[in-house]
Formats: C-alpha cells, structure tokens, sequence
C-alpha cells in the first residue's frame, strides 16, 4: 500500500495540473493533502484523483470560507469519519477516518498551525492527548506539522524546546517517525523557505505500535518543476504491508 503525504501550498493554484500528474505517475492508494481548499484547483484535483480510482474522498474544506487551509484524504477504499475526542482547532486543519482497507487502519490527517497563529502549541498537545490515548488499532498521524527536532530537522536554528519535546512525546507514546524508523537520523527536508532562508522537516508521517509491523518504506521525494516546482513541501511516501 503506498501513501502520498503532501502539502500541495495554497490549494494548488495553477500548478493543480502538474500536481495531477504528479500523482498520476506515483500511483498511490491513499493520499492526504494539505492545504487543499475549497477553490476551483483544488476542486479539480480532487476530481482528477477520484478519476484515477481514488474516489473515496473526504475533506475538511469550508464552502463559506473556500480559500481557508484544509484536507483532503481519497482512497481506492471506503473512508469513514471518525468522531475525534477533544480535537485540536481549528477543525479544517484536522481528519480522522477509517481506512477500510484489506488490512483496516485508521489515519489522522493534520496541518499544525504556524507559531503566529497563537493555537500551535495547543494544537500540538491535542495531538500527544489522542496518541496517550489511542485504542483503536493500527494508525497513522500523518501531515504537516511545522514541527521538528533541534539540530537534525533544520538546516539552520528554527526549533524550540517545546516543538522539539513533541516529537520525543510521541516516541515515548508509541507513535514512531517512519521515516526516521526506516532512515534514522539522516538529515533531509521537507520544505524550503523562500529567499534562501533553511531547510526543515516539517512534515511527518507517525506509525502506532499496532502498525508498526507493517512499515516497510518512508521516502521524502522533491518533485520535478520546470520553471516552477509543484509545490514547496516535498512529497512525503510511506509503505505499509497490505
């Protein structure tokens, strides 16, 4: 089973074609998008992957607001929506469903707000709340997270000591980094920031102990742009064990 974890940057805009194709070529079984929006390229996105035999599909989109930040989750499977217990806000940027796969999992889509926002940290202790308490099987927490380890997921200094805490929390929950799972410590980014300013991992796919077994890649990919790159997050590949 191969899943597309990918930050696709303000909806997609007039890049929605090249991110089509991009998925085309990939050919996951699973995707979950962030900074999908309501807007017409995300909307067309959305149509071209249920087209490519993706249509299981569920969003947190806002039809009042459709150029706010939200998710996309589409599967080759059926999609339920699960009730998330004292959920982070706000609730475009988080999704919990049922894969009802050949082996069933369950995913939590997010997109952790930036620091400016005020509700980051909160946001992120909503999270490690869900992992502690967790009792639902196999499961991925995967997305954006704009969160990392001091010293190994930025190029240069960005973390502080509580974003980095985060990530040490859901270890000790239980909820393995895939990719450092697969890779360990290597250094390598997820997102770029403009003018030259670092690299950083922000993005993340977590695998529960019930999942764990399944794991068997993790794979940062930087698609190809010519002159613009699709995006400016790297895609984000996890395979699992059907």
């Amino acid at each position: 089973m191969k899943i597309l974890i990918w930050n696709i940057m303000h909806g997609g805009g007039r890049r929605a074609a090249t991110i089509i194709e991009y998925v085309r070529n990939g050919r996951p079984d699973l995707i979950m998008l962030a900074e999908f929006r309501g807007t017409p390229p995300s909307r067309e996105i959305a149509t071209r992957i249920g087209e490519m035999g993706l249509p299981h599909q569920l969003s947190t989109a806002s039809e009042s607001s459709p150029a706010r930040n939200a998710l996309l989750l589409a599967s080759g499977w059926p999609l339920k929506r699960i009730h998330w217990r004292r959920p982070p806000v706000p609730k475009e940027r988080r999704l919990l469903a049922h894969v009802h796969s050949p082996t069933p999992f369950t995913i939590a889509a997010v997109h952790v707000p930036n620091r400016v926002s005020g509700i980051k940290y909160p946001f992120l202790d909503a999270l490690c709340d869900m992992t502690h308490r967790w009792r639902g099987g196999g499961a991925l927490m995967a997305g954006d997270f704009n969160t990392g380890r001091i010293g190994e997921y930025e190029s240069v200094k960005c973390f502080n000591r509580r974003e980095d805490v985060f990530m040490t929390t859901m270890s000790e929950a239980g909820w393995a980094d895939a990719y450092r799972s697969v890779h360990g410590p290597k250094r390598t980014y997820t997102w770029r920031a403009p003018g030259g300013g670092g690299s950083f991992r922000l993005d993340h796919a977590f695998i529960n102990r019930s999942a764990r077994n399944r794991l068997l890649d993790a794979r940062i990919d930087w698609p190809p742009g010519n002159p613009r790159p699709p995006s400016d997050h790297a895609a984000l590949w996890i395979t699992l064990k059907d």
